[in-house]
């Protein structure tokens, strides 16, 4: 099962990823172990949520302002092959 973080302002995406078969917590405010999840998934209205933009991070990083849900999760379909 893949592993995603969310911003915890992101509670349909949230609902919808683990609706969808995905494993999916809420971002803490710690950057370590980001490394853990397959993606990380940030709302875009903060530019530098958690430094996340300094960490070096293998996940990949999806901002999901502007988009619904199920845009998320095509993103996340993709770039988890």
């Amino acid at each position: 099962m893949k592993k995603v973080a969310v911003e915890d302002t992101l509670t349909n995406v949230k609902s919808y990823l683990e609706n969808n078969g995905y494993s999916v917590d809420y971002l803490n405010n710690s950057k370590e172990n980001l490394d853990i999840y397959d993606a990380i998934v940030v709302s875009g209205l903060n530019n530098n949520m958690l430094g996340i933009q300094n960490s070096k991070t293998k996940s990949s990083v999806i901002v999901a302002k502007g988009r619904t849900p199920e845009e998320i999760k095509n993103e996340l379909k993709d770039r988890m092959i």
